[in-house]
């Protein structure tokens, strides 16, 4: 568990645009989602009626507004996952078609700096009337667009419109103003995205008034006026700074703690560290699955007690898998502690991944943990936030490897890669840009190969290389020579190495990944007597289609049973799988949990039974 006493760090982050992937398991992934997920979510968009609101409102077109008033949103986020492609890869035929996306969306701008379509072609008078229609959400997703296809391709139009928007908002809310509590988190921690681009501190300052009106009864619209929603589901039941556990709607939850963790960041005022404390051990501790899934209930698409988790019926919305990936991010920078980074991890493998197909054109909206075979990926949804969210999460996942920290560089994540990064140092004996290269054959091997080349010759400065806490063993070397135990010590959750750097040294770091019997706590009554299987940061399931000896549910694992690992690059993408027997002898073999449904149909279990008489297997 991470050390809640520790002061800010306020680390930053590496831009994925200055690391370049050579990973052979993310490599083919990224290059799937640009050439496959990428232009299924547009010609969605296109054939939905999404993009062509935008049309509408500017006058460009004729014909009333199509779909659900958050509809905008699943274009700003194709947009944003389009500006993360072109930043990997530049494809001038992709840029064409953004750029004609972008004009109609200048063009349903109202003079005001006003921007929804639902409301500008379908209820112009009830704007800023119920705080749940998403208005804000909407612009949210569009000023992260715009952020990124700004940096992307420095063309300004679309950050233009998302400033006017944004300043739309500073003039109608904001003290002395109109209150307003936005129903669906985004906006805030979009706001901090445009202040570190445009250094305006007044929209920072916008993000934590509208974290200050939560919890003071200002909430108005569909979610209040609920009996078995009201304000717990979209976190306005207590002021943020006096939360204690998380409620409600569980995407919502985790995209306001990332922005009371921005903020933190941004303004270096601690004001919020012991709320985002208290609920980060509330949700890790008692509310997440093994996979890092999170909010079991299709009822409130999120929470409802402690250790309910139940596995057919797990919801697990993928976007909210999504969501703790950005919130444990940005708790890592804050806090430099590799506990956040353990959980970005998780869900980088397990819960955000499950969520599309090999193919990279279906989609998982609920993640259970188990299935009698009739749950699958479908090409799209009316509500479609999941299949927009993984087409800009994926291309981005290079943010998340390294991070500059005091006085130095963290490793966080263990990807195949090359990264040039800029160290200030100033005053520490060091500094100037440090090119990173990292080999490892991860998430299937843990062996991690680290070499450092200082650009100027030599630098001294600080190493973190992140040991998970799935790891009960490891070793390190530094140029062919071992470490000795003295310094391999953790500080955080890292084996921390000082030094002046030169031209040429090298790093080995052996994370041992032997295959784990992992049980839940007692209070899961889901998981009592079951047994789950995990290997480094993958969680493993029994699926149908490599155990047709054995029927769903019928089946048990005894607490000794060996299972052996096998590399396969045949199957579905190339996996290892685990291979052992059943307590009654039958043979059993378990693939990566992110893996399944991509074959026939069947069913799958992450938790299986564990057999109470050892005598009962057979080796």
């Amino acid at each position: 568990m991470p050390n809640t006493e520790a002061p800010l760090k306020r680390w930053k982050s590496i831009p994925f645009t200055k690391v370049r992937m050579e990973d052979g398991f993310w490599r083919q992934r990224l290059e799937t989602v640009r050439s496959v997920t990428l232009p299924a979510c547009l010609e969605q968009c296109e054939t939905t009626g999404r993009i062509a609101n935008f049309h509408k409102a500017g006058g460009r077109a004729d014909g009333a507004f199509e779909g659900i008033y958050f509809n905008d949103s699943d274009v700003y986020k194709v947009l944003e996952g389009a500006a993360y492609s072109l930043m990997l890869k530049r494809d001038s035929a992709l840029e064409e078609e953004i750029d004609r996306i972008i004009e109609a969306i200048a063009s349903a701008q109202e003079p005001d700096g006003y921007l929804c379509t639902y409301f500008t072609l379908q209820a112009p008078d009830g704007k800023w009337t119920d705080m749940e229609k998403h208005e804000m959400y909407n612009g949210g997703h569009l000023i992260e667009a715009a952020v990124a296809y700004y940096e992307a391709t420095g063309k300004p139009l679309i950050l233009e419109v998302a400033r006017r928007l944004a300043d739309h908002y500073d003039a109608t809310f904001g003290p002395g103003k109109r209150h307003w509590v936005e129903g669906h988190e985004e906006i805030e921690l979009a706001l901090v995205k445009l202040y570190r681009i445009t250094e305006e501190e007044r929209y920072w300052k916008l993000a934590l008034w509208l974290l200050e009106e939560r919890g003071h009864g200002h909430g108005v619209g569909r979610i209040w006026d609920i009996p078995e929603w009201g304000p717990p589901y979209c976190q306005d039941d207590v002021p943020v700074r006096d939360i204690e556990k998380v409620t409600g709607h569980a995407v919502r939850a985790m995209y306001l703690y990332t922005a009371m963790a921005d903020v933190v960041h941004a303004s270096g005022d601690p004001a919020y560290t012991a709320a985002l404390h208290r609920v980060w051990a509330h949700t890790v501790e008692r509310n997440m699955y093994i996979t890092g899934g999170i909010g079991p209930s299709r009822h409130n698409e999120g929470f409802t007690e402690d250790y309910d988790l139940p596995n057919e019926t797990a919801y697990c919305e993928t976007c909210a898998a999504i969501a703790m990936a950005f919130w444990n991010h940005r708790m890592n920078l804050l806090f430099g502690d590799g506990a956040y980074a353990d959980i970005v991890e998780r869900e980088m493998y397990n819960g955000a991944l499950a969520g599309i197909s090999l193919s990279g054109n279906r989609f998982f909206y609920e993640n259970p943990l188990a299935s009698q075979g009739g749950h699958h990926r479908v090409e799209w949804y009316e509500t479609s936030c999941c299949p927009t969210n993984l087409v800009r999460f994926l291309p981005s996942i290079g943010q998340y490897v390294y991070a500059a920290t005091e006085n130095g560089i963290s490793v966080n994540q263990y990807v195949s890669s090359e990264a040039e990064l800029e160290l200030d140092l100033s005053g520490k004996g060091g500094g100037g840009n440090v090119r990173l290269t990292q080999t490892t054959r991860y998430p299937w091997d843990g062996s991690i190969a680290l070499d450092i080349q200082p650009l100027s010759g030599s630098a001294a400065f600080t190493l973190r290389l992140r040991v998970p806490g799935w790891c009960k063993s490891y070793r390190a070397s530094l140029n062919g020579q071992a470490l000795d135990e003295a310094r391999l010590v953790l500080d955080n959750g890292y084996l921390v190495i000082e030094r002046a750097w030169s031209a040429g040294d090298r790093v080995v770091l052996e994370l041992d990944m032997p295959v784990e019997k992992v049980r839940a706590r007692d209070e899961v009554e889901a998981n009592r007597g079951r047994v789950a299987l995990q290997r480094g940061p993958l969680v493993y399931c029994a699926e149908q289609a490599d155990n047709s000896g054995l029927q769903y549910d019928a089946f048990s694992i005894a607490a000794d049973a060996v299972f052996a690992t096998t590399h396969r690059p045949e199957l579905l993408g190339g996996v290892t799988i685990l291979s052992g027997r059943a307590a009654d002898g039958t043979p059993c073999r378990l693939i990566p949990y992110y893996a399944w449904d991509n074959r026939d149909a069947g069913y799958m279990q992450v938790w299986i039974r564990e057999a109470t008489d050892r005598r009962l297997y057979r080796a």
